[in-house]
């Protein structure tokens, strides 16, 4: 053993007496909220199911629009024809009212729809006569009976019924006994890879409520294997940035406007909240520098949104991390009422951490995080999505 004399300073001392300090703890580098589409939901709209096919009603009142099939060139004609597959023909019944959009002709009907797809009426009440082009639109605007007439002809629609299904999603984590009991710097690797599988488990389940397809592979059998239908394959109302504008994949303020107040909350709430990418929110924020004040919503609906306040109604705007990790969504808006899509999950299987499903002989542990859940869209006019919207000007 060497004396040492004199100042001794921690440059003289090997690792062998001083290790290097780390943080006793790992870091995950992980997006911001990585699933807040299942955090709203959960704050707005869930429940169990009893079975993996989950249905739903859609009704809506129809439009009651006709479109006349061959132009009548008299204005004392007391026909015209429609279109054969007009949906909304059995809406006529004597009384009906009938108005010609493009010349506001009024006209009563004295029958209902026949066979041959005429509609018998009176024409030009309390007005000028007008000839009937060919494909005009003839909307219902009412009914009209005379003093004393008796009831009319019921009239009833049914609603329309959809489905989707619940989907198994599973992570396991497997560590040995060995690693159990070693002393590592980052701390419990059995828990750091807990941690690290339930945040992929959950961005898991909402990857397939972005992008699943609803599908039953094997259905009759005793391992049938389901997909629940997401969003983006759910939505019917889609905009897309290469021709909705005058400059492809540009959208322009004006534009915006138009899609905001004519689509998007056509239907629906007065306030929806909107998933974007990167290049969308540059682009809502380069409108919002001329005319818009995004305001800053702190833990609103558990997540942080920013409000976009227009004559149409508000946006609660989310930049969606997976929307920067999958190629090409930069440039998407995902609008969504809230009060219209909900979190299903089958009884008693949403999500649960089972421990110590290792095989008897296996020198370790494994656990198993495992969800039954889907996707419940309850109305779809209500949703739009935005795609292809690269620039403003």
């Amino acid at each position: 053993m060497t004396a040492i004399q004199g100042l001794r300073g921690t440059g003289q001392f090997t690792t062998d007496f001083r290790p290097t300090n780390y943080r006793e703890l790992f870091t995950l580098l992980e997006p911001n909220g990585s699933a807040p589409l299942q955090a709203l939901l959960s704050m707005t709209g869930s429940e169990s199911t009893d079975d993996p096919k989950y249905n739903h009603y859609r009704d809506e009142l129809p439009d009651r629009k006709l479109t006349v099939n061959g132009a009548v060139a008299s204005t004392s004609t007391a026909a015209f024809t429609i279109d054969a597959d007009n949906v909304d023909k059995n809406f006529v019944v004597p009384g009906t009212i009938l108005i010609n959009v493009a010349t506001g002709e009024v006209m009563r009907a004295t029958a209902a729809v026949n066979g041959s797809n005429s509609i018998a009426v009176e024409r030009n009440i309390g007005g000028t006569a007008h000839q009937i082009a060919d494909n005009a639109d003839i909307i219902i605007g009412g009914f009209a009976d005379t003093e004393g007439g008796s009831a009319p002809t019921a009239i009833s629609f049914d609603p329309t019924m959809d489905f989707n299904y619940t989907q198994i999603f599973k992570s396991s984590v497997q560590v040995t006994g060995t690693l159990q009991n070693t002393y590592l710097r980052t701390g419990d690797k059995e828990q750091e890879q807990l941690t690290k599988a339930l945040k992929m488990h959950m961005s898991d389940i909402e990857r397939a409520m972005f992008f699943g397809k609803r599908a039953e592979v094997n259905g009759a059998t005793a391992s049938p294997l389901r997909f629940t239908g997401g969003l983006r394959n759910t939505i019917t109302g889609v905009t897309d940035g290469a021709s909705y504008g005058a400059s492809s994949n540009v959208i322009t303020e004006k534009e915006f406007d138009r899609l905001l107040i004519e689509n998007i909350f056509a239907y629906g709430g007065s306030e929806k909240v909107a998933f974007c990418g990167a290049r969308v929110i540059s682009n809502l924020m380069e409108i919002g520098k001329n005319r818009w004040q995004p305001t800053q919503i702190d833990n609103a609906y558990g997540v942080s949104l920013a409000r976009y306040t227009t004559y149409a109604g508000d946006l609660l705007v989310y930049m969606h991390p997976m929307f920067r990790q999958v190629p090409g969504l930069d440039q998407e808006m995902i609008i969504l009422d809230m009060g219209e899509i909900k979190y299903r999950y089958m009884q008693g299987r949403d999500t649960q951490l089972i421990r110590d499903i290792q095989a008897p002989d296996f020198d370790g542990v494994k656990h198993m995080y495992q969800t039954e859940c889907g996707l419940e869209m309850l109305q779809s006019k209500v949703h739009h999505r935005i795609k292809g919207w690269s620039a403003v000007s």
